[in-house]
Protein backbone atom coordinates (compact mmCIF):
# COMPACT_ATOMS: atom_id res chain seq x y z
CA UNK A 1 0.00 0.00 0.00
CA UNK A 2 1.10 3.37 -0.92
CA UNK A 3 1.49 6.22 1.77
CA UNK A 4 -1.24 8.93 1.60
CA UNK A 5 -0.28 12.57 1.11
CA UNK A 6 -2.64 15.33 1.29
CA UNK A 7 -2.08 17.57 -1.27
CA UNK A 8 -2.75 21.31 0.60
CA UNK A 9 -3.43 24.21 -1.62
CA UNK A 10 0.03 25.79 -1.74
CA UNK A 11 1.31 22.91 -3.57
CA UNK A 12 -0.50 23.38 -6.72
CA UNK A 13 0.10 27.00 -6.34
CA UNK A 14 3.52 26.97 -6.25
CA UNK A 15 3.55 24.18 -9.33
CA UNK A 16 2.69 27.64 -10.80
CA UNK A 17 4.33 29.89 -9.41
CA UNK A 18 5.58 33.31 -11.16
CA UNK A 19 7.14 35.52 -8.81
CA UNK A 20 11.12 35.53 -9.03
CA UNK A 21 12.82 35.97 -5.64
CA UNK A 22 15.30 32.75 -5.70
CA UNK A 23 13.34 31.12 -2.79
CA UNK A 24 10.00 31.68 -4.63
CA UNK A 25 11.85 29.94 -7.67
CA UNK A 26 13.02 27.08 -5.60
CA UNK A 27 10.11 26.19 -3.93
CA UNK A 28 8.42 26.07 -7.70
CA UNK A 29 11.27 23.86 -8.90
CA UNK A 30 11.38 21.62 -5.99
CA UNK A 31 7.27 21.81 -5.72
CA UNK A 32 7.35 20.27 -9.69
CA UNK A 33 10.31 17.82 -9.35
CA UNK A 34 8.47 16.27 -6.62
CA UNK A 35 5.14 16.24 -8.63
CA UNK A 36 6.78 15.24 -12.01
CA UNK A 37 8.91 12.28 -10.31
CA UNK A 38 7.83 11.00 -6.75
CA UNK A 39 4.31 11.93 -6.72
CA UNK A 40 3.29 8.64 -8.28
CA UNK A 41 4.94 7.16 -5.03
CA UNK A 42 2.00 7.91 -3.22
CA UNK A 43 -1.70 7.63 -2.56
CA UNK A 44 -2.32 11.15 -3.37
CA UNK A 45 -5.72 13.32 -1.70
CA UNK A 46 -6.84 16.77 -1.35
CA UNK A 47 -10.03 18.37 -0.12
CA UNK A 48 -12.52 20.63 -1.14
CA UNK A 49 -11.23 23.06 0.99
CA UNK A 50 -7.54 23.08 -1.29
CA UNK A 51 -9.96 23.73 -4.21
CA UNK A 52 -11.76 26.42 -2.60
CA UNK A 53 -9.12 28.08 -1.76
CA UNK A 54 -7.28 27.96 -5.41
CA UNK A 55 -11.10 29.48 -6.58
CA UNK A 56 -10.91 32.49 -4.36
CA UNK A 57 -7.47 33.35 -4.92
CA UNK A 58 -6.60 36.39 -7.26
CA UNK A 59 -3.63 35.05 -8.64
CA UNK A 60 -2.29 34.40 -12.03
CA UNK A 61 -2.55 30.53 -13.36
CA UNK A 62 -5.72 29.73 -11.25
CA UNK A 63 -7.26 27.27 -13.31
CA UNK A 64 -4.10 25.53 -14.10
CA UNK A 65 -3.79 24.87 -10.43
CA UNK A 66 -7.17 23.40 -10.08
CA UNK A 67 -6.57 21.37 -13.53
CA UNK A 68 -3.40 20.12 -11.83
CA UNK A 69 -5.17 18.41 -8.88
CA UNK A 70 -8.57 18.15 -10.67
CA UNK A 71 -8.04 13.84 -10.75
CA UNK A 72 -6.76 13.65 -6.86
CA UNK A 73 -9.73 11.59 -4.81
CA UNK A 74 -11.27 14.32 -2.68
CA UNK A 75 -11.29 13.54 1.03
CA UNK A 76 -15.03 13.68 3.06
CA UNK A 77 -15.61 16.09 5.55
CA UNK A 78 -18.16 14.97 8.26
CA UNK A 79 -19.27 16.19 11.74
CA UNK A 80 -16.12 15.09 13.88
CA UNK A 81 -13.43 17.67 11.19
CA UNK A 82 -15.83 20.71 12.28
CA UNK A 83 -14.76 19.42 16.09
CA UNK A 84 -11.25 18.38 15.70
CA UNK A 85 -11.46 22.30 14.65
CA UNK A 86 -12.39 23.84 16.83
CA UNK A 87 -10.32 21.97 19.16
CA UNK A 88 -6.75 22.94 17.36
CA UNK A 89 -8.15 26.39 17.89
CA UNK A 90 -8.99 26.16 21.38
CA UNK A 91 -5.63 24.81 22.46
CA UNK A 92 -3.73 27.38 20.74
CA UNK A 93 -2.69 24.74 18.20
CA UNK A 94 -3.81 26.48 14.67
CA UNK A 95 -4.91 30.38 14.22
CA UNK A 96 -8.81 30.88 14.44
CA UNK A 97 -8.89 33.36 11.46
CA UNK A 98 -8.33 32.02 8.96
CA UNK A 99 -9.64 28.15 10.03
CA UNK A 100 -7.83 26.83 7.05
CA UNK A 101 -4.64 25.57 8.33
CA UNK A 102 -6.34 23.56 10.98
CA UNK A 103 -8.76 22.28 8.06
CA UNK A 104 -5.71 20.70 6.39
CA UNK A 105 -4.32 19.47 9.39
CA UNK A 106 -8.05 17.61 10.98
CA UNK A 107 -8.36 16.42 7.63
CA UNK A 108 -5.10 14.78 6.91
CA UNK A 109 -5.15 13.49 10.45
CA UNK A 110 -8.72 11.89 10.49
CA UNK A 111 -8.25 10.34 7.20
CA UNK A 112 -4.85 8.92 8.35
CA UNK A 113 -2.97 10.23 5.84
CA UNK A 114 0.98 10.02 6.48
CA UNK A 115 2.04 12.97 5.14
CA UNK A 116 0.48 16.60 4.58
CA UNK A 117 2.40 18.11 1.71
CA UNK A 118 2.93 21.71 2.16
CA UNK A 119 4.89 24.69 1.62
CA UNK A 120 3.11 26.28 4.74
CA UNK A 121 6.08 26.41 7.31
CA UNK A 122 4.28 28.65 9.72
CA UNK A 123 1.64 26.66 11.25
CA UNK A 124 1.87 23.01 9.63
CA UNK A 125 5.29 22.01 8.85
CA UNK A 126 6.92 23.70 11.31
CA UNK A 127 9.43 21.93 13.94
CA UNK A 128 8.43 23.74 16.31
CA UNK A 129 5.10 22.94 16.52
CA UNK A 130 5.04 19.36 15.99
CA UNK A 131 5.01 17.89 20.04
CA UNK A 132 2.12 20.40 20.38
CA UNK A 133 0.32 18.81 17.15
CA UNK A 134 1.26 15.56 17.83
CA UNK A 135 -0.48 16.01 21.87
CA UNK A 136 -3.13 17.29 20.79
CA UNK A 137 -4.01 14.49 18.07
CA UNK A 138 -2.99 12.00 20.74
CA UNK A 139 -5.21 13.69 22.86
CA UNK A 140 -8.11 13.18 20.09
CA UNK A 141 -7.16 9.28 19.27
CA UNK A 142 -6.03 10.64 15.53
CA UNK A 143 -3.15 9.76 13.80
CA UNK A 144 -0.34 12.42 13.55
CA UNK A 145 0.61 13.00 9.77
CA UNK A 146 4.22 14.44 9.06
CA UNK A 147 3.81 17.90 8.25
CA UNK A 148 6.54 18.13 5.44
CA UNK A 149 7.62 19.83 2.23
CA UNK A 150 8.17 18.42 -1.34
CA UNK A 151 11.97 18.83 -0.79
CA UNK A 152 11.81 17.00 2.56
CA UNK A 153 9.73 14.28 0.72
CA UNK A 154 12.00 13.68 -2.13
CA UNK A 155 15.03 13.55 0.34
CA UNK A 156 13.09 10.78 2.82
CA UNK A 157 11.92 8.45 -0.50
CA UNK A 158 15.79 8.71 -1.70
CA UNK A 159 17.43 7.84 1.88
CA UNK A 160 14.64 4.89 1.84
CA UNK A 161 15.84 3.26 -1.42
Amino acid sequence: MKPRVYIETTIPSFYFEIRTQPDMVARRNWTIDWWNHCRTKFELVTSLPVIEELQGGNHPNKKQALELISKIPILPIDENIGRIVESYVSNKLMPSNPKGDAIHLSLASYHNCHFLLTWNCSHLANANKFEHIRHINTLLGLSVPVLTTPIELMILKEVEK
